[in-house]
């Protein structure tokens, strides 16, 4: 057996990791305190975190899922509680108020109370919805998420951020609503088509320029590595940017001000993403977004040459998008006000000092974006990125 393969067998074999988002030093209040659990096969936890309490559970699922979908519906029923499912459609197509209320449909034929609960099943537009929906029905039920993409592993299903899209931009109309607890199995990870598992790297990549240095290193050491499921590398860079997103959740529950620097490469990179109707990955946007932050932070003086270089250096040895084309940048604009960072007329961004080093910056002359933006397109392309 040669030593990757073996490093491979290792990280299977790993014990599971239990992450706890929030531990009473932040302002986050009685409603953190979960655990995010990072391991394989993890189905048979399922029972204890959706909780003795619930008599129905709705496991919400897209239609790529539903063979998924079906077995956690299956060994719910097996311990006892009534278990339906809710079939939504793939990917971002499935964050639309009409999908809501389907869901909220399915609760109310099936009666179900303030006692029981929700699972989610799925990637991180599901991740959105579902929360959305707990959330939402008599202001509040339990929900258990199972993500089964990186991108929903390190982001979309740890901090109690839920939101559906609407036709003005992405995530506008949502709440925060905490997971009873979240169970990340990392066998799921070996079926996800490499462009989904690189397109979530891009997650965990921002984890590493915000907070986490070590996440960067262990990228550049073995790019091959960190986009291969099985191995140890990836198990410590999802592991590690979990741990980055659940500190700064203990410390800002909603969005205060420091859980404002999880947001770093997003505002361009949302504006991407509805500028191709969501056509293009999440992960692939941020990628964009967050080349278009460092150079404006490198334009304004605040970042090296150096780190600015390394967002490029880092995302392209993963294959990730580091332009975007030159003819939509007017779109871009109007995305980019819609931000929620944004107060009234002026535009914020998360920008970086240095590494490790993020703040909300307040940006006065929008012509500043465009001249940076200049340095970041490309002549307009029919390709479809990442």
């Amino acid at each position: 057996m040669s030593e990757s393969a073996s490093e491979g067998s290792a990280a299977a074999a790993a014990e599971p990791t239990v992450i706890t988002v929030g531990q009473g030093n932040g302002t986050g209040g009685p409603e953190l305190g979960y655990g995010v659990v990072v391991g394989n096969g993890l189905l048979a936890r399922l029972p204890e975190l959706v909780g003795a309490q619930a008599e129905r559970v709705l496991v919400i699922h897209p239609r790529a899922l539903r063979a998924t979908g079906d077995v956690v519906r299956e060994d719910l029923e097996k311990a006892g509680y009534q278990a339906v499912t809710a079939e939504i459609p793939d990917a971002e197509e499935g964050k639309h108020i009409q999908v809501a209320a389907f869901c909220w449909q399915v609760l109310g034929q099936n009666d179900f109370t303030r006692t029981d609960a929700v699972v989610a099943v799925g990637g991180g537009a599901v991740t959105d919805l579902a929360g959305f929906v707990a959330a939402t029905w008599l202001r509040g039920i339990r929900v258990v998420h199972m993500p089964t993409t990186l991108l929903g592993m390190v982001d979309a299903a740890v901090g109690g951020k839920t939101g559906i899209n609407t036709a003005e931009g992405k995530n506008l109309v949502g709440s925060f609503h905490q997971p009873a607890g979240v169970l990340a199995d990392l066998d799921t990870l070996a079926t996800l088509p490499r462009n989904e598992l690189v397109a979530g790297l891009a997650e965990v990549v921002k984890c590493g320029f915000i907070a986490d240095e070590r996440i960067l290193e262990i990228i550049e050491e073995n790019p091959e590595a960190a986009q291969t499921p099985e191995s140890a590398e990836l198990r410590e860079l999802i592991e590690r940017a979990i741990r980055v997103k659940a500190s700064v959740v203990g410390q800002d529950v909603r969005e205060a001000g420091l859980r404002e620097s999880l947001n770093y490469g997003h505002t361009l990179g949302h504006a991407i993403e509805h500028a191709e109707r969501y056509q293009w990955r999440h992960g692939a946007a941020v990628s964009v977004g967050m080349i278009f932050a460092a150079e404006l932070a490198r334009s304004l003086g605040r970042l090296s040459d150096g780190d600015a270089d390394r967002h490029r250096e880092v995302l392209t040895s993963l294959g990730l998008p580091v332009s975007y084309r030159d003819d939509r940048w007017n779109q871009l604009l109007e995305g980019i006000r819609r931000d929620k960072k944004n107060r009234g007329e002026t535009l914020r961004f998360v920008l970086l000092s240095g590494i490790g080093k993020p703040a909300t910056v307040e940006i006065p002359d929008p012509s500043i974006l465009f001249a940076t933006y200049q340095e970041i397109a490309e002549p307009a392309s029919p390709t479809i990125s990442l």
